[in-house]
């Protein structure tokens, strides 16, 4: 392409996103709204779907705290086996001026979809725009119906477009996942709790699909991150990737206690229970398996394992993570070309403290690990290592809240012992685990 086309093309641009930015309308919506009303902060709308049709790339809409209580979906079920969506976002921004929708600040949105009463699978939020930004806004009450045990999940919020951001949610006791990527590319789940879902009604066994998170994209979709996020007491697991076909990374993240009904320490048959599963495909090998990553992440209190391959028919990283007290910490488990079980993964500057700490390890490449040094780790080696606290309030800016659990203590063994991946540490060398303080 001639340079004078590429940097005039790329001023036009430019241009055309400042002109959008100083042209940004700002919409409110309130559950003492009107739908009929102006939009401004003294006469808010009602609902966001009235907000959508008069928002456009760069707009934002800001929601006052209070109840959002829905009854039905936007469509009606076809068949008891059909979908119902009860907010769908279909408008797109642009790049640089998404559409935002936004918590007005120090207050807090509810959507509560508890009260739905269509026969079929429900999605709370059904994202398929482009360039969206979600953010401070609390999502509850996804359903099922108890005399239908024809379906799988519900989902808090199913997502099936690419370039948005989903900020600051707090997705809980929903009839399936928190949060879903279906499908798309460069989304972004920041600073989120997905807690205490539970799927009694689906199809193959109470507790069988309400993960936290989960990304089960196709191919040609890279770019979707989980940082900064929490999932807690969810009946199956914390972060599922399984049939994921694109990279998917996770940082900065911690789950705990997946597995059980929750709130309690009842087992559930179905219920998976890993805190990061990363991949599979069902058990069975495909050739265009993709490598997923995970980073300083925790994982404790899980049912079966904290950081699990899944039969991953591809080695994953797994740099810089902490796990104790899982049934198995990390567990190694994959899958080769042949459909036998084969043990990958690439494994560094890891922790593993209490429980079973591996599980088909041998053959992976699993250097500069805890276990791999010839000591054995003690409380002493921890400023804290209690498993309470984690759900504690997050700051002001959405990110985690600053604990000293499984923080390594000054004198710790594990201190400077880790190896160069390419992250950012401070010191001479990469501490182990989570934390690098």
């Amino acid at each position: 392409m001639n340079k004078k086309y590429m940097v005039a093309s790329l001023t036009l641009s430019v241009m055309l996103a400042l002109s959008a930015a100083s042209n940004a309308a700002t919409y409110y919506v309130a559950p003492t709204g009107d739908d009929k009303a102006t939009g401004s902060k003294d006469a808010p709308w009602k609902t966001i779907a009235r907000a959508q049709t008069s928002a456009v790339a760069g707009d934002t809409i800001y929601f006052r705290g209070g109840n959002y209580i829905y009854t039905a979906g936007v469509n009606t079920c076809a068949t008891r086996t059909d979908t119902v969506n009860a907010v769908t976002l279909d408008k797109s921004g642009s790049a640089g001026n998404p559409i935002r929708y936004w918590a007005y600040p120090g207050e807090t949105p509810v959507f509560d979809f508890s009260q739905m009463k269509d026969d079929c699978r429900v999605k709370g939020f059904n994202v398929v725009a482009d360039w969206v930004h979600l953010k401070g806004l609390e999502i509850t009450g996804v359903p099922q119906q108890p005399e239908n045990r024809l379906n799988h999940e519900s989902w808090g919020v199913w997502i099936n477009g690419s370039h948005n951001i989903f900020e600051q949610l707090n997705t809980h006791h929903n009839m399936g996942p928190g949060v879903f990527i279906k499908n798309g590319g460069y989304n972004l789940v920041l600073n989120s709790d997905s807690h205490h879902n539970y799927d009694p009604y689906t199809s193959n066994g109470a507790g069988q699909s309400a993960d936290g998170f989960g990304a089960h994209v196709k191919a040609d979709n890279p770019g979707n991150v989980f940082r900064g996020c929490r999932a807690w007491a969810n009946s199956d697991d914390g972060f599922d990737l399984i049939n994921a076909f694109s990279p998917v990374l996770i940082e900065n993240s911690w789950t705990w206690s997946q597995g059980y009904l929750p709130g309690t320490s009842i087992s559930l048959p179905a219920g998976n229970g890993n805190g990061f599963k990363l991949g599979g495909y069902g058990g069975k090998y495909v050739p265009n398996g993709v490598k997923h990553s995970i980073r300083f992440s925790v994982a404790f209190n899980n049912k079966v394992s904290g950081f699990y391959a899944n039969h991953h028919p591809v080695a994953n990283d797994f740099f810089n993570n902490t796990s104790f007290d899982n049934g198995v910490d990390f567990n190694m488990l994959g899958i080769d070309a042949s459909g036998k079980p084969v043990n990958l993964g690439n494994l560094r500057n890891n922790i593993a403290f209490g429980g079973t700490l591996v599980s088909n390890m041998d053959g992976t490449d699993n250097q500069f690990n805890s276990w791999n040094l010839p000591l054995k780790l003690t409380a002493a080696d921890f400023q804290n290592i209690s498993n309470a606290g984690w759900d504690a309030p997050r700051q002001a800016d959405g990110s985690l809240p600053v604990l000293k659990n499984f923080h390594l203590a000054p004198g710790s063994a594990l201190k400077n012992k880790g190896t160069n991946v390419n992250l950012s540490y401070k010191g001479a060398t990469p501490d182990m685990g989570a934390f690098d303080d």
